[in-house]
């Protein structure tokens, strides 16, 4: 018999019941049956405010970025409210899974690292098997939203990694594995620590990897890259910069013959190839190169011949890695004074992540106009570095507090164009300013370290100047400083929303399940059992609440008469019928809607719309 297939699954305690929150704004959860009604109620989002931002125009003494230049998004989402509780609303309210269900490009979270530790905003300290099973029905409402050619990325540390690593393969399947991308988040060592902790992991997993694989972009080249590329001649193809036309030479390996020779240039100067080295190309090679103007000889015509290397040639990005330096997107305490410059005197997270770590995840998985998702957003970095990108985005924050003295001031902020931090701008770069660029492998901040110990030299012995040509040295590995650039100018807008109150409660010792005081608003109570039974909202009609289909949807508080059943049927177009809800049923009632309109149905609220084993009553 062949070997059968096995699948390696991470197994723990109760993780076939559910949670449920055991009070609100905190991360405390009771064990449940999954079809318990306090778990299964669906909340809908209620709409408050819509914050407006303003975008400020241009001005000529600054330069500006292309992401200056995308047009601020305005269909963005910020939610107060639990974050399991967010997602199902998405996945399961019609109106908000029609439009966010295999919509999103790119979730991002960072959950609660599970470390044992109370910081002073929320509750870290989860037991590992609720922990798990937090994050697993999370994860599967977040797989639901992932476009196909999406992407999650989990941020953690190594309390919860290698579980969290099994799970993700479990609900994603191993085989959408991507990347373990590991970000240096200190850049000092911990003197304290048997171990210096000095990076974070980021689970990266596609929903489908061959999908995403087509889609993922590269990183941008940086500003010391594109500037080292100039068009002095004015060349129809575009900005090139000047490479190196030798290679090296090992004759024990290979003779290369062909590429040992005296070039000849243009000019009628004569030059062999440097000690140990050969020409790049054979002479018949180069003389094709020559005609075709792709060999340049410095900007007199008299230097050594360098190829021309043309930008628009050349791969047009970086392939990203999984190595995340603190110098390439930031470490802790950057985080921290972007955090502290935005709400001076204050320090709300122990760990903040940097702007720009958020702009690479961001850069690599999406583009502009795409949907970010976060659901656990603190300070709401990750709702402000994809707005500022021109991306789309949802986040929700659990904590009211956090949520009014951080999230909705910061993402305000942004908005209206007064966050002058994080990717806002972009500092200048150290870059090349010589005519036949640097020495090969030297950097720009080499050659500026350079030209200042030569300065330092030529400072404390002046006699240098008199063996040493220093003014040809220098303009061989010239520098200068390329201008800050301007990312960020407003605009756009957000909506806020918070998750509407629970209607139903459920006494598990009595079997029975009741409504709540906030059941006894009509509006409230219609919103969510059109939730529960999958009807849209029609707002706009003068009698039905909901349609699914042919399906019309009526909801009262108003005993149900077989009078009142009659009245309410007899107000259907031809071809549709009507799903009655009602928190009191009175004899004779079903039978009069069967007899009235055949295909019809009552449902009692709440005892026919949470059933453990039962379907719902017609």
């Amino acid at each position: 018999m062949g070997a059968q297939k096995q699948r390696l699954e991470l197994t723990w305690y109760n993780k076939n019941r559910a949670l449920i929150p055991t009070s609100q704004g905190k991360y405390g959860y009771t064990w449940v049956d999954p079809q318990d009604p306090r778990y299964c109620e669906t909340h809908t989002l209620k709409l408050g405010d819509y914050i407006t931002g303003i975008q400020h125009p241009r001005s000529p003494e600054i330069t500006y970025g292309d992401l200056a230049g995308l047009p601020p998004t305005h269909d963005n989402l910020l939610v107060l409210g639990e974050s399991g509780d967010v997602l199902e609303a998405l996945t399961r309210v019609p109106e908000l899974a029609e439009k966010y269900v295999n919509q999103v490009k790119c979730i991002y979270i960072d959950p609660p690292f599970n470390t044992k530790q109370t910081f002073e905003h929320y509750e870290d300290n989860l037991e590992h098997s609720i922990w798990l099973t937090m994050m697993r029905d999370r994860l599967q409402h977040m797989r639901r939203l992932l476009s196909k050619d999406g992407s999650i990325w989990v941020h953690l540390d190594d309390a919860e990694s290698h579980r969290m690593r099994v799970l993700l393969d479990e609900v994603f399947g191993a085989h959408n594995y991507v990347a373990e991308i590991a970000w240096q988040k200190t850049y000092a060592p911990e003197n304290r620590s048997v171990f210096t902790q000095s990076h974070d992991m980021v689970f990266l997993y596609a929903k489908n990897w061959d999908e995403f694989k087509k889609s993922r972009n590269l990183l941008p080249r940086s500003a010391a890259q594109d500037i080292a590329y100039q068009n002095p001649d004015n060349d129809p193809r575009g900005p090139w910069k000047p490479g190196d036309f030798t290679a090296q030479y090992n004759p024990k390996e290979n003779e290369r013959k062909s590429q040992i020779y005296t070039l000849t240039t243009p000019a009628g100067n004569s030059f062999t190839p440097p000690s140990g080295r050969c020409w790049l190309l054979t002479e018949p090679r180069y003389q094709e190169l020559l005609a075709d103007n792709r060999i340049s000889f410095g900007a007199n015509g008299n230097g050594r011949p360098a190829l021309k290397r043309f930008r628009s040639e050349v791969m047009q990005g970086r392939v990203p890695d999984s190595w995340w330096s603190y110098q390439d997107v930031g470490h802790s305490q950057d985080a921290k004074k972007e955090i502290l410059n935005l709400f001076p005197g204050q320090e709300p997270f122990a760990t903040p992540k940097p702007e720009k770590f958020l702009e690479r995840v961001i850069q690599i998985s999406t583009n502009p106009g795409d949907l970010v998702l976060d659901t656990f957003g603190g300070s709401g970095t990750t709702a402000a570095v994809a707005h500022k990108m021109g991306r789309r985005w949802i986040t929700c924050e659990l904590l009211d507090d956090t949520f009014n003295r951080y999230t909705l001031p910061r993402l305000t902020k942004v908005v209206q164009g007064v966050d002058l931090g994080g990717i806002t701008s972009t500092s200048g770069e150290r870059v090349d300013a010589t005519v036949e660029g640097l020495p090969e492998a030297m950097t720009a901040e080499e050659a500026q370290k350079l030209t200042s110990l030569l300065n330092k030299a030529i400072k404390d012995q002046p006699e240098l100047k008199k063996s040493i040509d220093i003014k040809t040295l220098k303009s061989l590995i010239k520098t200068k400083r390329s201008p800050d650039v301007m990312n960020w100018r407003g605009g756009g807008g957000f909506q806020v929303a918070h998750l509407s109150p629970a209607c139903f409660d459920y006494s598990p010792e009595l079997g029975l399940t009741t409504l709540t005081k906030a059941a006894s608003d009509l509006e409230v109570l219609t919103s969510s059992v059109a939730a529960q039974l999958g009807f849209h909202l029609t707002p706009m009609h003068e009698l039905f609440h909901g349609l699914k289909g042919a399906m019309r949807l009526y909801v009262t508080r108003t005993p149900l008469t077989p009078e009142l059943v009659t009245e309410i049927a007899g107000q259907l177009n031809e071809g549709e019928r009507v799903t009655i809800a009602s928190t009191v049923v009175l004899d004779k009632s079903r039978q009069a809607l069967r007899e009235t309109s055949k295909g019809s149905r009552i449902i009692h609220i709440p005892n026919d719309l949470f059933r453990f084993d039962e379907e719902v009553s017609n």
